[in-house]
């Protein structure tokens, strides 16, 4: 059987890839390469500051900027409750992960569905910087310095959104060179710092002259409840980390802790960043919160500090994916080639993520549906299934088993109508305002 070396590393065991009872496709390369990681794990594993600037780092993505419009999807009562129980069951969801991390090296499915999952975000992450590259370029000249409320003007793009892409492409594949998280941690403490520095500008606006909130519905209809929890979903985007962050802690057993303490952190800058953008806004509030933003040079810096943060990041989601997928391929090859093909495959990794943004015009809507399958099945649907099947055989109390099923259940009804309506709106007309979260407007 094909060997998962993400899922089954544990820093607390002898040096190798996977659980008893596992083989190798080829026994001699499998050993060479697992003793060079575990030298490569106890030289350089993270402390537990590493760990929480990663956590922080891969759970504040895109999907943080659509959270106002979410509210307004839900409403100004039920959003904040609704997405406070979301977040305490993917965090419990993460810890059900972990406890039957050794047990994962079985399940292909998880893998497969981790793979898509971490990619999609990739690609999502592709779009953003060369939209927002493209917002800062086309309006640059009707950028003022006086910061006003926006006005809703669509502009036509000089230069396709592709050439953005394209050029960005090699400094991406620059960045994932780079493979080890000691060596990425130091990026992402620059991603933190200027994601911290955009989001102080947008609460610092935000949080100026807000409307009476008694005019905003408490509970939306449930149909754009749907799109609410798509969307919160979605945002949870550090769940496929919490294993290979654990794996590559010095003291994996100070995990917990840091779980606990960034999840916490992130559950309350959501809640906060969406209730406050959307009492702010109210019924204008758009797909992403910088698009309510004024139209001037300090508010136009969010986007490029964001940007920057989104950068980093797109080395961290990648990861995980990339530490599935290239120990297959290097334990095919001889040890001389081992790095030709490890780059090789990170190369093409990176330019699939490109040309799935480049290829797909509604790629907002198309990683909607991807986060719908897999996003909402790791978060939700395969964590408490997992747990039954594990520990079933040891006398599981009643509330345990009443408790998976139910979460179980949610998710899949999440996944099931998530799914729905972002093939139905797949299906309808392109509409350029909103086609993707930051689309050009002045």
């Amino acid at each position: 059987m094909l060997k998962i070396s993400l899922l089954a590393r544990d820093n607390t065991s002898k040096p190798k890839y996977l659980d008893d009872g596992f083989k190798s496709l080829s026994e001699s390369s499998s050993s060479i390469t697992s003793e060079r990681i575990h030298r490569a794990e106890e030289a350089s594993g993270l402390s537990m500051m590493q760990t929480l600037i990663h956590l922080l780092k891969c759970s504040i993505g895109t999907g943080l900027l659509g959270l106002p419009l979410a509210m307004k999807n839900a409403g100004l009562l039920v959003g904040p409750v609704s997405l406070l129980a979301i977040g305490i069951l993917t965090v419990h969801c993460m810890v059900i992960l972990l406890n039957c991390a050794h047990h994962l090296s079985q399940r292909y499915t998880v893998s497969f569905l981790l793979i898509i999952t971490q990619l999609g975000f990739c690609s999502v992450y592709f779009m953003f910087m060369a939209d927002s590259l493209q917002q800062m370029v086309e309006e640059a000249h009707v950028t003022s310095k006086t910061c006003e409320p926006r006005k809703i003007l669509v502009l036509t793009p000089n230069v396709d959104i592709r050439f953005y892409m394209l050029t960005i492409l090699p400094f991406l594949i620059l960045l994932v060179f780079i493979q080890n998280l000691r060596v990425l941690s130091i990026f992402s403490t620059l991603a933190n710092i200027t994601t911290l520095g955009s989001m102080a500008l947008i609460f610092q606006y935000i949080m100026q002259e807000i409307p009476d909130p008694r005019n905003l519905p408490l509970m939306a209809s449930w149909k754009t409840f749907l799109l609410f929890f798509g969307t919160a979903i979605f945002t949870f985007e550090g769940v496929g980390m919490v294993l290979p962050l654990k794996n590559q802690m010095k003291h994996p057993q100070q995990f917990s802790f840091v779980l606990y303490l960034g999840m916490s952190l992130v559950i309350v800058l959501y809640i906060c960043l969406g209730t406050l953008g959307y009492m702010k806004f109210g019924s204008n509030t758009q797909a992403s919160i910088t698009l309510n933003l004024p139209n001037c040079w300090l508010y136009q810096s969010v986007k490029l500090m964001y940007s920057i943060g989104i950068f980093f990041t797109y080395a961290l989601q990648f990861h995980v994916p990339a530490e599935i997928i290239i120990p297959i391929i290097i334990s095919q090859v001889s040890e001389s080639w081992a790095l030709f093909a490890d780059l090789s495959v990170r190369t093409a990794l990176v330019c699939l993520t490109c040309v799935s943004a480049i290829l797909i015009p509604r790629l907002d809507l198309v990683i909607s549906l991807v986060g719908s399958v897999s996003s909402s099945a790791l978060a939700l649907i395969i964590p408490p299934f997992l747990e039954l099947i594990t520990f079933y055989p040891e006398d599981m109390n009643c509330i345990t088993i009443v408790k998976d099923i139910m979460i179980s259940i949610l998710g899949l009804l999440g996944c099931v109508f998530g799914t729905y309506q972002a093939l139905y709106e797949l299906t309808q007309p392109i509409n350029h305002s909103v086609a993707n979260s930051t689309g050009v407007y002045a």
